[in-house]
């Protein structure tokens, strides 16, 4: 089937079933998001989201309704959008669910008072909101019932059926640094490459980088390189299967020498086309340019 111009992704359902989880996962595969959206905004929305000169083509929102003229306006919206040719929007409604007693359980975790508990008793908010949302649930395309799911396991589960690429879900980023400059604050873990040859006391390499091969062959050429590199790759590939499976996003793994010019490059830049093949990669090189900048 040819794919839509714009997939559109409805997340409802009870309060305190995990729609914040949601909303994060997909934000996380590229979904375009909105909390709260108006249902009776949706047609225009779409439309200004095909009008952008940013091209959008999937799109998350969270609705939350909690009164009849809602729901009226909502799926008036819905059924105005399924109106239009199949291959220009493809809508469909994520419903989360729970039992009643796991929805008091994380109130009471919580501390939060239910919307439409009057009296300040979760239950009775949630069978009023139960009530309410039966004909949304019989109109929802994916179910998902929360109750025994921790937060990752959620999203584990709107991964798999949301991502059409589930490597895309899952990003490794290396960047290289100078420890002179500072260590990136945004790095997951550090490694220091200043043990390995420097380029740097090489007056025909202190000027180049590590994107220029002579930098990088020299860097390379080490027997102590290799077997770094070799043992870098074996943590890695223990490691960062097991950073996906418990639901992290991404990884942001720094590459430090001295200046962040030639042995950190030279080594981001080798892990980031070994592992290019398996995930989604990343390269970058923070202080790249500082020294250049600094000298003029």
């Amino acid at each position: 089937m040819k794919s839509a111009d714009v997939e559109v992704v409805v997340i409802t359902g009870m309060s305190g079933a995990g729609k914040t989880v949601a909303v994060q996962s997909f934000e996380d595969l590229g979904y375009y998001c909105v909390d709260n959206l108006p249902p009776a905004l949706l047609p225009k929305f779409i439309e200004l989201i095909e009008g952008g000169v940013d091209k959008v083509t999937k799109v998350a929102l969270v609705m939350d309704l909690r009164g009849q003229s809602f729901f009226d306006e909502f799926f008036r919206a819905i059924d105005s959008l399924r109106e239009e040719p199949a291959e220009r929007i493809h809508i469909q409604i994520l419903y989360l669910d729970a039992k009643d007693a796991k929805l008091v359980q994380r109130y009471k975790e919580t501390r939060r008072t239910h919307p439409l508990a009057k009296s300040g008793l979760p239950l009775e908010g949630i069978k009023k909101e139960r009530e309410l949302l039966e004909e949304m649930k019989g109109r929802a395309q994916q179910i998902i019932d929360t109750t025994e799911l921790k937060p990752v396991q959620l999203r584990s589960k709107i991964m798999e059926r949301f991502s059409s690429n589930v490597s895309e879900a899952f990003t490794v980023h290396f960047v290289s640094f100078g420890f002179k400059y500072g260590i990136p604050i945004d790095a997951d873990v550090v490694f220091d490459v200043r043990f390995l040859p420097n380029p740097h006391y090489l007056d025909e390499l202190r000027p180049k980088t590590g994107l220029q091969s002579e930098v990088s062959s020299y860097v390379l050429k080490w027997k102590e390189t290799k077997q770094f590199l070799d043992k870098l790759t074996d943590l890695f590939d223990f490691t960062l299967p097991h950073y996906k499976r418990e639901g992290k996003s991404q990884v942001v793994i720094g590459i430090g020498c001295t200046g962040g010019q030639h042995r950190s490059v030279t080594l981001a830049e080798y892990l980031a086309d070994y592992y290019n093949p398996h995930y989604n990669v990343y390269a970058s090189h923070r202080d790249i340019d500082k020294r250049k900048a600094n000298s003029l």
